[in-house]
């Protein structure tokens, strides 16, 4: 079976200003960088849908939703950006991609629990780890791997589901939305002391959270994935896996300090697909978060989905 690439002209419409780093060149980039390698021709492309509402507030608040939604289309009326706050700017642009965002999420997780594809990346923009259930953060406004995981276990009846997340800054937002939720294990690490700030206590038991201090390279990273993610996720038997996918622990990206290259990002999805291959009948979503430094992100991500697709 093919892996799916999941993306949408609209997800370039969400523009936080000049000199911005989760601009929407990122996916130029990763297009870019697909053509260039060939791997474009292996993958199943397919547009993002719109997330429905009923989607979104499976991950948060209605409160929540409608006061962005509100906010968003004030916004969509003036023609100009907004900051949320000092990280975040909502464009006119901004309500149609954070839905193309979540519902590529929603869409990939069906396609792959209903075997059309083995597996599926989400290409697209505004990422979410950092949107707890009721407030935006870090340039996200919904919790896009959330969002998907909770539509597994809520919709399609999915009893547990794992969500790993190597983004360089800890995904405090996912922790806020699955923190004892005994249905998910989520494991991930960051670079400890670094934005949001927190992660060192995790705050449910289904939580393994690897603060990591900055300038860490990727053979300690390995070990530590060895040691402390590996066991726990085998015990725990995950019949899906989700990944928020973030490459700003490259170590080309100026918005962290830890030392990973494309061959660690190999070593760590092959695990997690041979994770994958013995618990989940092969079953990943994976779903782009960070990753700043445009070649090192791009290189990144087709090294990531060649794993995927195993090409």
């Amino acid at each position: 079976m093919s892996t799916a690439f999941f993306t949408h002209a609209e997800c370039r419409l969400h523009d936080m200003g000049e000199g911005h780093p989760e601009c929407p060149q990122r996916l130029d980039a990763i297009a870019d960088q697909l053509l260039a390698s060939g791997l474009d021709i292996a993958l199943n492309h397919r547009d993002a849908p719109l997330a429905t509402i009923e989607q979104i507030e499976r991950a948060h608040t209605a409160n929540y939703v409608t006061q962005l939604k509100d906010f968003m289309e004030q916004v969509q009326g003036s023609g100009e950006s907004r900051h949320l706050d000092m990280d975040t700017v909502v464009c006119p642009g901004t309500w149609r991609a954070a839905l193309r965002s979540a519902g590529a999420a929603v869409a990939a997780t069906e396609a792959v629990y209903r075997g059309e594809v083995r597996n599926a990346f989400c290409a697209t923009r505004p990422p979410g780890h950092h949107a707890t259930r009721d407030e935006t953060m870090g340039f996200c406004f919904f919790n896009n791997v959330a969002i998907a995981a909770r539509h597994a276990l809520d919709v399609l009846g999915v009893k547990r589901v794992a969500i790993i997340d190597f983004d360089v800054h800890h995904g405090n937002g996912t922790e806020d939305i699955i923190a004892g939720d005994e249905r998910i294990l989520m494991a991930s690490f960051f670079q400890d002391k670094l934005y949001p700030n927190c992660g060192g206590v995790p705050k449910g038991t289904n939580m393994i959270n690897v603060p990591i201090p900055a300038y860490t390279r990727g053979m300690e990273i390995r070990e530590i994935i060895d040691a402390m993610w590996m066991p726990r996720l085998e015990e725990f038997r995950p019949e899906m896996l989700f990944i928020s996918a973030g490459f700003d622990a490259h170590r080309e990206d100026d918005l962290g300090q830890l030392g990973l290259v494309e061959a660690d990002y190999e070593w760590i999805t092959r695990r997690l697909v041979g994770l994958a291959d013995r618990h989940c009948q092969g079953r990943v979503v994976s779903c782009l978060e960070g990753g700043y430094a445009l070649s090192a992100l791009a290189r990144s991500v087709v090294t990531h989905v060649r794993v995927l697709a195993d090409v």
